[in-house]
């Protein structure tokens, strides 16, 4: 195992082959996924054959992972997944902020915590300028983690949704946080 980054309470690690259980039952949790595909299921060869091998990808410009296994760091408790991934494979300049984790793990500031330790790796250690994230409008708890976490609210648009899922109707929201806003005193 592979630790990318560990906080007080999650380690963050590269995902293994050994994984696919886990994501299986992460990504067939209807709640987890309403805001993603609409709750709809996953199936074992989606994750053997799509989601690990991108999960398992390395960016050159890093010679590292973009999306990391994230556990409690006491019990070892698989909680899901944070993405902080480069949008081109050769620069690390701007990064997508992301996270996926299991209903257990839901208000109790896991989500918060590991994207503030991923944004502070980033503006110190990776060389990244600008942090983004996306999400639903009507996603508010992925919305406000976004917020808790130091991203600001860029924008509203719609994106190009392959089917309709409840609250795609009212569109997209751009987050942001640009590595001079992150270095100011607040």
């Amino acid at each position: 195992m592979t630790t990318f980054l560990e906080t007080d309470r999650l380690i963050l690690r590269a995902f293994t082959a050994a994984d696919t259980d886990r994501l299986l039952a992460l990504h067939n949790d209807p709640e987890v996924t309403r805001f993603i595909n609409g709750g709809r299921p996953t199936s074992r060869e989606t994750i053997e054959t799509r989601s690990l091998p991108r999960l398992l990808h390395d960016y050159p410009c890093w010679g590292t992972r973009g999306y990391w296994a994230a556990q409690e760091r006491i019990t070892g408790t698989f909680l899901g997944w944070f993405e902080f991934r480069p949008l081109e494979e050769h620069s690390p300049a701007v990064v997508e902020l992301g996270y996926r984790l299991s209903q257990a793990a839901w208000g109790r500031g896991y989500a918060t915590e590991g994207s503030r330790a991923l944004i502070h790796k980033g503006f110190t250690d990776l060389d990244v300028e600008r942090v983004t994230a996306n999400t639903m409008a009507v996603n508010t708890r992925s919305r406000r983690v976004m917020e808790k976490s130091g991203l600001s609210f860029v924008r509203n648009f719609t994106g190009d949704w392959p089917e309709a899922i409840e609250g795609s109707e009212h569109g997209e929201v751009e987050y942001e946080l640009t590595r001079t806003e992150w270095e100011q005193p607040r």
